[in-house]
């Protein structure tokens, strides 16, 4: 893999320099003077449209960002990514997430294997399961089917399944519930498993080695709660964890050794990274829920997006296009954050899954080569569903000091239209949508203002600067297909700033210490006085104080 390119030494990045250095943004006379300007910056992707109109972008900025990322060679690092070349640099590992959605025809041979048949190998034995515990076939241990599965893994092995079923919610079998435990507070398990039937309920542990603290220490939970109920009502516990409980594993030694048969794990490659893997057999839990032919409609989204990715030039190209935008705005105008706001309530875990897309990906500091790097890297990603955020946090993007760009997400059809007293409120929903990118972008003048009959004083507190960027995507309703586009959109948003700015954006070493730390600290808590000497003077007075008020 070549050294990267640093972005700051390109001629590309000098003419953006100039453009911002020179830009006075005026989204009203962009659009005044140019009335083809939301057409010309609009474009289709799969189901998805994406209106890219009122962002700070003009076709001077749009050429130089085009150029930027040819000049860091974005798309050879693409086709790279694609051709199961190890890019990511740290761990010596393909980055072949764009694998899990391919179709079974194809074939990718990498690192000696059929990557593809792999994969197809895998979804039939998922598929195979989902059905029997769909159509009752899969029993526990008394013979009763099963009502509710509860997936227990933590990060991309919770954070993606989540989502996605709540977002999914309306293609969710009848009579069939899904929970999540993930937390490693036993509260969380103790939540999930109170009111459940133990006769009726499969857990999946969801941990690639096996060996991940968080989901091992729940599982064992989870396992200790089920043969605890089962003996409450007098039922025989011998063989029922083989029952009761699969894995999501490619450990199978430690898949047996905690009692679940190894016939029923579903294992994903060291290639598929967490963050990224809601499509591989971390899904596992969704083709239950929604059947295997909503889940291929999920996996055909992803693919219609990652052909759109690997085939468009630069200039068309979406996915590049919104990265190029995000480093225009964290590198240019220094923006610490970007929103992500769905105007639609199935969604609204997405924000918290982008987060670890995002941020786990390109909060870094070095390049791929070790080198620090030359630029502001990553941003905060946040957000919540509309409308509930213009009630919260809208005031700071409308009108505090900080560039925040957000990205607004609807549907043309909702899962529930609904009237209120004649009038449509998902269309009431959506107006408020449509208003804020409106609002954001042209604001409100004084003058404008005072045309209203403002008192004079009260003049500037209502004036709304505008030039606010905002990205608006519109879906026709949230499908499978949509929810996979959605997330394949900006797995690739991701990887375009990480190869602008020359980051490994799919290891996650900071992820690390923490866990480590944790581990030496545990003896200390647990009242190890000479742990509890080998810690720092906070960490040692924490835990003086924990132990103290511990009943």
């Amino acid at each position: 893999m070549l050294n990267p390119v640093d972005p700051t030494t390109t001629p590309a990045w000098k003419r953006l320099t100039e453009l911002h250095d020179t830009m006075t943004p005026d989204l009203r006379a962009w659009f005044a003077d140019d009335p083809e300007r939301a057409k010309r910056f609009s474009y289709e992707l799969g189901d998805l449209y994406v209106d890219l109109s009122k962002n700070l972008l003009t076709d001077d900025v749009r050429d130089a960002l085009v150029e930027l990322a040819e000049q860091v060679d974005v798309p050879g690092r693409r086709d790279a990514m694609y051709a199961g070349e190890h890019i990511n640099i740290t761990e010596d590992r393909a980055v072949l997430h764009t694998a899990l959605r391919r179709p079974a025809t194809d074939s990718l041979t990498v690192d000696g294997q059929d990557v593809v048949a792999d994969v197809h190998e895998v979804l039939e034995k998922i598929y195979a399961f989902a059905r029997r515990v769909r159509s009752g076939e899969w029993t526990g241990i008394t013979g009763k089917p099963i009502k509710t599965v509860v997936n227990i893994g933590i990060g991309g092995s919770d954070l993606g399944p989540v989502m996605v079923y709540e977002a999914l919610k309306p293609y969710v079998q009848k009579g069939l519930e899904c929970r999540f435990i993930s937390n490693i507070d036993p509260t969380d398990c103790a939540e999930k498993v109170a009111d459940l039937d133990p006769e009726t309920t499969l857990f999946i542990i969801a941990s690639k080695t096996s060996t991940t603290l968080e989901t091992l220490t729940n599982a064992r939970m989870a396992r200790d709660w089920f043969l605890a109920a089962l003996q409450a009502k007098g039922i025989e516990t011998d063989g029922a964890i083989a029952k009761h409980f699969v894995a999501v594993s490619t450990a199978l030694d430690k898949v047996a050794e905690f009692g679940i048969d190894p016939a029923n794990a579903f294992g994903f490659w060291n290639w598929v990274g967490g963050r990224y893997s809601v499509d591989s057999a971390v899904g596992t839990i969704l083709a239950v829920a929604i059947g295997p032919e909503n889940f291929a409609d999920f996996l055909s989204g992803f693919h219609t997006v990652d052909e759109h990715f690997a085939t468009k030039a630069p200039a068309e190209n979406v996915p590049m296009l919104m990265g190029l935008l995000n480093v225009w705005y964290v590198n240019f105008f220094k923006a610490g954050s970007h929103a992500i706001l769905p105007y639609a309530q199935y969604l609204h875990r997405f924000p918290a899954y982008l987060q670890q897309l995002t941020m786990e990906s390109n909060g870094k500091s070095v390049r791929w080569d070790g080198s620090p790097v030359t630029t502001e890297t990553g941003e905060v990603f946040w957000g919540e569903p509309g409308t509930n955020g213009q009630h919260a946090f809208y005031q700071l993007i409308h009108q505090g000091t900080q560039l925040i760009p957000a990205d607004f997400i609807a549907v043309a059809n909702p899962a529930h239209p609904t009237k209120d007293g004649g009038v449509d409120v998902h269309e009431l929903f959506l107006s408020n949508y449509l208003a804020q990118t409106a609002a954001l972008a042209f604001g409100k003048t004084a003058d404008e203002v005072r045309a209203e009959g403002t008192a004079e004083e009260i003049v500037p507190a209502r004036v709304f600067a505008g030039n606010k960027p905002t990205t608006s995507i519109l879906a026709p309703a949230l499908t499978p297909a949509v929810v996979g586009e959605l997330i394949a959109l900006y797995e690739h948003i991701t990887f375009t700033q990480g190869i602008v700015w020359g980051i490994d954006s799919f290891d996650q070493w900071g992820v690390e210490l923490g866990k480590k730390l944790a581990l030496e600290i545990a003896p200390a808590v647990q009242g190890d006085e000479e742990a509890l000497a080998g810690q720092d003077a906070s960490t040692r007075g924490l835990i003086t104080r924990y132990r103290s008020l511990r009943h």
